[in-house]
C-alpha cells in the first residue's frame, strides 16, 4: 500500500525545488563557443607577411620554400621581425612543434652569467625582438602558453651541444658572432622537418677570429649549395627614417676610417721603398 506523502515531505520537496532553482540562477549554463566556425576565430587570422621592398620579397619567397635560409644586412631591414612572423604563423597553423630561439653570447658588456634567475631568464633579455615579434603574431597569452609547455624554447649557444629538433622552426640570431666551430655544430643538430634561419650582419662581427656565418656564405657561394642567401642593403631599412640615417652616417665613418688605415698602409709601403732605394744608391 502506497504511503501518502506527509507535510514533512512535501516541505523537504519544495525546499529542494528552490534550491534546484537558486543553483541554476547563480550558475547559468556554459555555451561553448566554437571558435573555428564563430567571429573569434576571425579575429585571430592574422593577414600573410607583406613585403615593403623587393629584397623582403625575395626573403619571404625563400622561407616559403627552402629549408634553410641564410639572411645579412643592416640593423632596421625586418631580418629578425620576418624570421619570427613566419615561425607563429608555421605554429599556430600546426606545421611546427616547435620555435628554438638561439645566439652567441658574445656580449658588448656583462655576460649571462651576471643576469638573475634561470638559464631562460638570463637569455630573455637576449631575445627580446624575437620574443615581441612573437607576442605579437601570436598573441601574449598563446606566446606564454607555448612558452610554458616547452614549445617554444630559448636555448644559448652554452647548452646547444648534444640537442637536435625535429618538426620545428629554429632562428639563430647574431650569427656573425659564431665561430666557425660553433656554427658547424650548430648546423649539425638540425633534423628532419625543420627550417633554420640564419641571421646577423658581418659588419658587426664582435670576434678576434673568422666569423662562422661568413665562413657558411663562403662555402654556399663556392660548392654551390641549395641555400639561398638573402642580402639587404643600408637602402632596405624599413624601420624609420632616424635608423637609416644613423646607420648610413655610422658606415660612412666606418668606410672613411678603413680608407684612412688603406692610405696609412700605402704611404709606409712607398716610404719604405724609398728609404731602400736610397740605401742602394752609391755614396
Amino acid at each position: 500500500m502506497k504511503r501518502k506523502a506527509s507535510k514533512r515531505d512535501q516541505f523537504t520537496k519544495d525546499q529542494s525545488s528552490k534550491k534546484k532553482q537558486k543553483n541554476k540562477e547563480q550558475n547559468p549554463p556554459i555555451n561553448l563557443i566554437d571558435f573555428k566556425s564563430s567571429k573569434f576565430f576571425a579575429e585571430r587570422i592574422k593577414p600573410p607577411l607583406v613585403a615593403l621592398n623587393e629584397t623582403q620579397a625575395d626573403y619571404i619567397k625563400a622561407l616559403q620554400s627552402s629549408p634553410q635560409i641564410v639572411v645579412i644586412g643592416p640593423a632596421g631591414t625586418g631580418k629578425t621581425w620576418i624570421a619570427a612572423t613566419h615561425a607563429a604563423d608555421q605554429f599556430r597553423a600546426g606545421q611546427i612543434s616547435k620555435i628554438i630561439i638561439t645566439r652567441p653570447n658574445v656580449p658588448c658588456g656583462r655576460s649571462l652569467g651576471f643576469f638573475p634567475g634561470s638559464m631562460e631568464e638570463k637569455f630573455a633579455p637576449w631575445a627580446t625582438p624575437i620574443i615581441e615579434a612573437l607576442k605579437e603574431r601570436m598573441g601574449v597569452a598563446a606566446f606564454e602558453i607555448a612558452l610554458k609547455n616547452g614549445d617554444i624554447e630559448m636555448v644559448p649557444f652554452e647548452v646547444m651541444r648534444g640537442r637536435s629538433w625535429k618538426s620545428a622552426f629554429i632562428i639563430l640570431d647574431e650569427a656573425q658572432n659564431t665561430t666557425i666551430a660553433e656554427i658547424k655544430m650548430f648546423l649539425t643538430r638540425i633534423g628532419e622537418g625543420t627550417q633554420t634561419v640564419i641571421n646577423g650582419d658581418i659588419r658587426q662581427c664582435d670576434l678576434d677570429t673568422a666569423s662562422g656565418l661568413g665562413k657558411v656564405i663562403e662555402m654556399i657561394k663556392i660548392q654551390s649549395l641549395p641555400v639561398p642567401v638573402i642580402e639587404f642593403s643600408i637602402d632596405d631599412i624599413v624601420r624609420s627614417g632616424l635608423c637609416a640615417m644613423w646607420v648610413k652616417a655610422f658606415d660612412r665613418i666606418d668606410n672613411q676610417g678603413a680608407k684612412n688605415v688603406i692610405d696609412e698602409m700605402t704611404t709606409r709601403i712607398e716610404n719604405a721603398f724609398r728609404h731602400e732605394n736610397r740605401s742602394m744608391m752609391p755614396s
